[in-house]
């Protein structure tokens, strides 16, 4: 297929698929765009666990994305974003295979009560410091004049692996824009999770870093509250841009917080951490900070809680 030919070398046939998964034996998940399966693949002569993500074409949505996926992941190689190790183009089987993440995705165990596993706040912490340098790596380290705006960034498209390292996937809906030539924002229809897009890019269809900045504020505020924006909870509230801004400037944040997690964060670093979510939501892209800038102060906190315990 014509758009695929710098990721040809990452081809694979519909049989080695149907091999590494055992016939599509075990789902892993599921989505607009089909189901993911898990399987196990022979790379660098090591059997490896990988994730295959199977468009289904009776959905009629997904093939746009097969493309931007493949096409924007080929050839970047960071720690915090997840890699993809091949993909099928035969008829209508497209199919993407990535590394495997043990854990899932973060809006797993962002709700105490969701898991038998809760992350402590430190935990929490790390994740949120990888994300930023993964998502940092998509804005800033690309390529030459070049930058990658996800346009989905969610705690559901956050990856864990066995270590817990935070991976940033789903760059179906991604878009690739020219840095520092007057083209850094990208006209499109607006798209995203409700509850995580930012209202300039809903109201204007204009898209730029800065809309995935007010994303990651979002997930910041989940991980810290414990509460998910797309599930209310049991006293009634939903987690929303405004309800988390009337809380900060109240000054009663720790009012919305987990009881489990307010245990385990001290009043400085609720304060410190919640400042950073909160400048991510501003309003007007100009207030909010980069997310180089993010990302440094998430690694100057996480040295400072890792030094404290």
């Amino acid at each position: 297929m014509a758009g695929l030919i710098e990721s040809q070398h990452l081809a694979l046939s519909f049989k080695e698929i149907e091999t590494a998964t055992e016939n599509f034996r075990t789902c892993i998940g599921k989505g607009g765009y089909g189901h993911v399966y898990k399987g196990e693949l022979l790379i660098a002569g090591k059997l490896t666990a990988v994730a295959v993500k199977r468009l289904n074409d009776r959905l009629g949505q997904g093939l746009k994305e097969f493309l931007t996926e493949i096409q924007l992941l080929t050839g970047q190689e960071h720690p915090n974003v997840v890699s993809l190790l091949g993909y099928c183009d035969e008829g209508t089987e497209k199919i993407i295979v990535y590394e495997y993440a043990e854990r899932g995705s973060l809006n797993r165990y962002i709700r105490p009560s969701d898991t038998a596993y809760c992350l402590t706040w430190l935990e929490r912490l790390k994740i949120c410091v990888g994300a930023a340098c993964g998502l940092d790596h998509l804005h800033s380290h690309v390529g030459k004049h070049q930058s990658i705006i996800h346009r989905d960034i969610k705690s559901a498209n956050i990856l864990l692996d066995d270590k817990w390292v935070a991976k940033i996937s789903d760059l179906g809906l991604s878009k690739l824009s020219l840095a520092g030539l007057d083209r850094s924002a990208v006209i499109s229809h607006a798209c995203g999770t409700p509850g995580y897009v930012e209202p300039e890019y809903i109201t204007s269809g204009i898209v730029t870093k800065k809309s995935d900045v007010y994303s990651f504020g979002m997930v910041l505020f989940e991980v810290l509250c414990g509460r998910s924006c797309t599930v209310k909870e049991d006293d009634g509230l939903y987690l929303s841009a405004p309800m988390i801004k009337e809380y900060y400037k109240g000054r009663k944040l720790d009012e919305i917080v987990h009881p489990i997690l307010r245990k385990q964060i001290s009043t400085d670093c609720m304060y410190k951490f919640s400042r950073i979510a909160y400048r991510c939501l501003q309003d007007g892209r100009e207030r909010r900070p980069p997310m180089h800038v993010v990302k440094k102060e998430l690694e100057e906190m996480l040295k400072i809680e890792v030094r404290c315990l």
